[in-house]
């Protein structure tokens, strides 16, 4: 069986990482990633994937990218359910980053207030 997804797109929102009772950084961000073609208005429209990051891959994406950035991630989709607080059972699709690359460009001049960042490549 295969089961592997890749992704580019931008980031939705500056990413947070958290730790995780042992001790792990576990980073929960949502790429939006253009459709290859236009809706009957014209319009490019977008999905918003949530992907799971883990470990030094969930800190150096902390570190060097915001809301905005460009990023390539290749994974494995997985699916997993809940109880929320009222009861309900909630279902979430998610893609497990295996690999990330920030594909931004360096900044081009001091004016720039995004960090120095370049392609980086972060296997696990």
């Amino acid at each position: 069986m295969i089961n592997q997804v890749t992704l580019v797109g931008r980031l939705t929102k500056d990413p947070e990482a958290r730790k995780t009772a042992e001790g792990r950084s576990v980073l929960n961000v949502t790429v939006a990633v253009n459709r290859q073609f236009k809706n009957q208005q014209g319009q490019v429209d977008a999905d918003f994937v949530l992907c799971k990051l883990w470990n030094k891959a969930a800190d150096n994406t902390e570190k060097y990218c915001r809301k905005g950035s460009v990023v390539g991630i290749t994974g494995r989709i997985q699916t997993r359910n809940y109880e929320n607080d009222q009861g309900k059972r909630i279902y979430v699709t998610e893609v497990v980053a295996e690999l990330i690359r920030f594909l931004d460009p360096k900044p081009q001049s001091e004016k720039d207030p995004a960090p120095e960042k370049e392609p980086v490549e972060l296997p696990f």
